[in-house]
């Protein structure tokens, strides 16, 4: 997979439930729409959007499950459960929390990676970060790539914006690891995607500037009412 999407865009192509597009079918057709943009692969959340994505796509998809767990903050790919639910999927690419916060139901995120490592050795893994110390860790693990995902979404990392300081935390990431480092994380603008590219990420992923078109919408109204 990451042969295919060096130097290309992923389409995040996720709706949760509580948001208008929350379909596997409407997911499934939003990733054609990708694939025919010029899409290199898709990253997708839940067993049955992907199964869905899957038979409308030929791109290969990266694989997550959102799970909120009441005795941990880690929700993307938390525990062996979602991992196993994946692995049915067929995806090429599992995406999971690599940050260093505690995990749900006592696992550790060594023994996540060395579980799916055996139950699925042609599957490879995507580590989402939120700091350089979850980088290092994830490529000591054994992790095929690191992705930007959780930068800003952590207490630690809280009201960071990828974009601040002309990217600068992906440049400190690309100065530490030397996995494939992929961006992604509010890069809403084709000038942005370029940028982190230009800059030396692998590949980037976009998500609501794409598939989100409440945020869309929200950004034209935004500016709209500045004027």
């Amino acid at each position: 997979m990451l042969e295919t999407i060096k130097k290309g865009l992923v389409a995040s192509c996720q709706a949760l439930p509580d948001e208008p597009l929350h379909s596997s079918f409407i997911m499934a057709k939003m990733a054609l729409a990708a694939q025919q943009g010029g899409a290199a692969g898709i990253r997708a959340n839940s067993k049955e959007d992907i199964i869905a994505i899957k038979q409308e796509v030929k791109l290969p998809v990266i694989g997550i499950i959102k799970q909120d767990y009441s005795d941990s903050d880690v929700f993307i790919t938390a525990t062996k459960r979602e991992a196993n639910l994946l692995l049915e999927t067929g995806c090429e690419m599992i995406a999971l929390d690599a940050t260093l916060r505690k995990r749900p139901q006592g696992e550790t995120l060594e023994e996540l990676v060395s579980y799916i490592r055996k139950k699925g050795p042609h599957v490879q893994l995507m580590a989402d970060i939120s700091t350089i110390e979850d980088a290092v860790n994830a490529e000591k693990l054994g992790f095929d790539c690191v992705s930007t995902t959780l930068y800003g979404y952590t207490n630690e990392t809280k009201g960071c914006k990828l974009y601040d300081n002309e990217f600068h935390f992906i440049k400190k990431v690309l100065q530490s690891v030397s996995i494939p480092v992929i961006a992604e994380g509010n890069i809403i603008t084709p000038e942005m995607a370029k940028q982190v590219l230009d800059l030396g990420a692998y590949s980037v992923v976009v998500g609501g500037a794409i598939s989100r078109p409440q945020q869309i919408t929200a950004r034209f109204i935004e500016v709209i009412k500045k004027g």
